[in-house]
C-alpha cells in the first residue's frame, strides 16, 4: 500500500497553472464558442492532471473519485435551480412578464438623463432576462443608436449601458453567474442574493450619481425613433398589463417570507404558465403550431424545456424575446459538473488545503482575505480570459478559508460576483470584454473607464471587508 505524503505547493500549483494556460490557449482559439464545451473539457483535463499529481503523492482512484462525488454531490441544489429558473425564463417570456418588463423600462427613457435612463433600462432588463449579454446585443444597440444621435460619447453611452447590465446580471435569479458564485462558496441563491445588495446597492447608486452628473454636461435632443419602434413592436405581439407582474411579486413574496428557493421558483414557473394561457394564448398557439388543446400544451410545454423565440416586426425584439428553457441551463450545468470534478480531485488530494495554506498566511485581517480574494479574481478574468472560471477556481479555492476564519459563505459568494463578474467586461482580451466590444461596436478600452459600477463594484466589497460592515460570521454567539 503506498504511503500517503502531503502535497507541497509547487504540486499543489501543477494543475492550477495547467488549467491557466491551456485556458488562455483554449480562449484565444475558440473566442467566445469556448463557452460552448471546450472550456468544460479544458476542466476535465486539469482534473486529469490533478488526479496523476494526487496518485503520486499515494492516492488511490477511489478516494480520488469518492471526493470527485462529494463534491458534485455539494452543487446539486443550485443544478436543481438553474434546471428551474431555465423553465421560469421560458414561461416568464410566453406570458408576456418579461417583454411588459422591458416595455414599461424603455418608457423610463428621458433625454435630458439620458445616461441614467440607459442605465436603469438595461438594470431592469437584465433582471428581467437575467443576462448582461442580451441586454447589451438587443436593447445595449438600440441605446448606441439613441446616444450617438443625441451627440453623447459613445464611451460614456457603453458604460452607462454595461454598468446597468452587469447590476441586473449580478441581483438577478435568472444569471448562470448569480446561481454560480453561491454554488461555489457553499450557500443558497437568494441568501446570496440579499447579501449582495450590501456592495451593489451603493456601488449602482454611485455610478448613477456620476452618470447623472455626466448627462447635465451633453446636449440632447427628443429623438426615440428606435426605441419607439421596439415599444411597438412589443405591443403589436402581446397584451402588456399590469396585471402581469402579479407572478414577479408573488414570487418576490415569498422570498422575503423565506420560502426555499426551489419551490419558490416552481411555483413562479407555474404560474408563468397559467398567465401565459390566460393573457397570451394566440402566442402559446403559435408555439404549440395550433390553437387545440394539444396545441396549447405542447407551447406551454415547449416554454418550459426548450428553445422558444418570438417573432415580432423588430429584429432587435426578436433576439431579446427568445428563451432556451432547461435545456438553456445545460451548458452552465456541464461547466459547473467539470468545476466541480477538478475541484473535487484537488480538494480530495489536499492541494487545495495546500494553496489555501499559503494564502491564509498572507492574511490577518478579514479586509485582507477579501482583498486577496478580489486580486485573485481579477487575475483569473485577466490570465484565464472567462469571468466564469474567475468563480469557479478561487471560489473553491478560498471556500475553506473562509470557513477557517468563521465566516459564512455568503462574504465569499458576494466578493466572487463584486470581482470576478463585473471586471470580466473590463478586459479587452476576455470574453466578456470581446463580446460587448464587438457587439456595441465601441472598444474596451474606449468604454472601459466608464463602467463605473464595474469599477466601483470591487472596492466596494475590500471597502465593506476593511470596515467589517455586514461580515456574517458562522458562530455569531461565539
Amino acid at each position: 500500500m503506498a504511503i500517503k505524503r502531503d502535497p507541497t505547493l509547487l504540486e499543489s500549483f501543477i494543475p492550477v497553472l495547467f488549467l491557466i494556460i491551456l485556458l488562455s490557449f483554449n480562449v484565444g482559439i475558440f473566442g467566445d464558442a469556448a463557452l460552448d464545451g471546450s472550456n468544460q473539457i479544458v476542466l476535465i483535463l486539469s482534473a486529469g492532471v490533478a488526479a496523476i499529481v494526487a496518485i503520486r503523492l499515494g492516492y488511490r482512484w477511489d478516494e480520488i473519485q469518492d471526493g470527485i462525488v462529494r463534491s458534485i454531490s455539494s452543487a446539486m441544489t443550485s443544478l436543481l435551480i438553474l434546471l428551474l429558473i431555465g423553465s421560469l425564463a421560458g414561461t416568464w417570456l410566453l406570458s408576456g412578464i418579461v417583454p411588459a418588463m422591458i416595455y414599461y423600462g424603455l418608457q423610463i427613457l428621458n433625454p435630458t438623463i439620458f445616461l441614467v435612463a440607459a442605465c436603469i433600462v438595461c438594470s431592469i432588463v437584465s433582471v428581467a432576462t437575467g443576462s448582461s449579454w442580451t441586454t447589451a446585443a438587443t436593447v445595449g444597440i438600440a441605446l448606441i443608436g439613441i446616444g450617438k444621435a443625441l451627440g453623447i460619447s459613445e464611451g460614456m453611452v457603453a458604460g452607462a449601458i454595461l454598468s446597468g447590465a452587469y447590476f441586473g446580471d449580478k441581483m438577478s435569479p435568472l444569471s448562470d453567474t448569480t446561481n454560480l458564485a453561491p454554488a461555489m462558496a457553499g450557500t443558497d441563491l437568494f441568501t446570496h442574493i440579499r447579501y449582495m445588495a450590501i456592495t451593489t446597492v451603493p456601488s449602482i447608486s454611485i455610478a448613477l450619481t456620476i452618470f447623472l452628473v455626466l448627462g447635465f454636461t451633453n446636449e440632447t435632443s427628443t429623438s426615440v425613433v428606435d426605441t419607439q419602434a421596439i415599444l411597438n413592436a412589443i405591443d403589436d405581439k402581446f397584451y402588456i398589463s399590469g396585471w402581469l407582474f402579479i407572478v414577479p411579486v408573488v414570487v418576490v413574496v415569498l422570498i422575503v417570507r423565506k420560502m426555499p428557493a426551489i419551490p419558490a421558483l416552481l411555483i413562479g414557473t407555474l404560474l408563468g404558465s397559467v398567465f401565459a394561457l390566460f393573457f397570451q394564448p394566440q402566442l402559446v398557439a403559435e408555439v404549440g403550431e395550433g390553437f387545440t388543446a394539444s396545441g396549447m400544451f405542447i407551447g406551454t410545454m415547449k416554454s418550459l424545456y426548450g428553445d422558444i423565440s418570438i417573432a415580432t416586426s423588430n429584429d432587435m425584439v426578436n433576439e431579446l424575446l427568445s428563451s432556451g428553457g432547461m435545456a438553456g441551463m445545460l451548458g452552465t450545468i456541464w461547466l459547473i459538473l467539470s468545476a466541480m470534478i477538478f475541484g473535487g480531485v484537488m480538494e480530495s488530494s489536499g492541494m487545495l488545503k495546500r494553496i489555501a495554506k499559503a494564502l491564509i498566511s498572507l492574511v490577518n485581517s478579514t479586509g485582507a482575505l477579501i482583498t486577496a480574494t478580489v486580486g485573485t479574481c481579477v487575475f483569473f478574468n485577466v490570465t484565464a480570459s472567462d469571468q466564469y472560471l474567475a468563480i469557479v477556481v478561487p471560489g473553491r479555492m478560498y471556500a475553506d478559508i473562509y470557513k477557517r476564519k468563521g465566516l459564512a459563505p455568503e462574504n465569499l459568494s458576494r466578493t466572487l460576483e463584486d470581482s470576478g463578474t463585473v471586471t470580466s467586461v473590463l478586459i479587452p482580451w476576455n470574453t466578456c470584454g470581446a463580446y460587448h466590444s464587438s457587439v456595441l461596436g465601441v472598444s474596451t478600452l474606449v468604454y472601459a473607464p466608464f463602467c463605473f459600477f464595474n469599477i466601483i463594484s470591487p472596492f466596494m466589497s475590500i471597502l465593506v471587508g476593511y470596515l467589517g460592515y455586514k461580515i456574517k460570521k458562522l458562530n455569531p454567539a461565539k
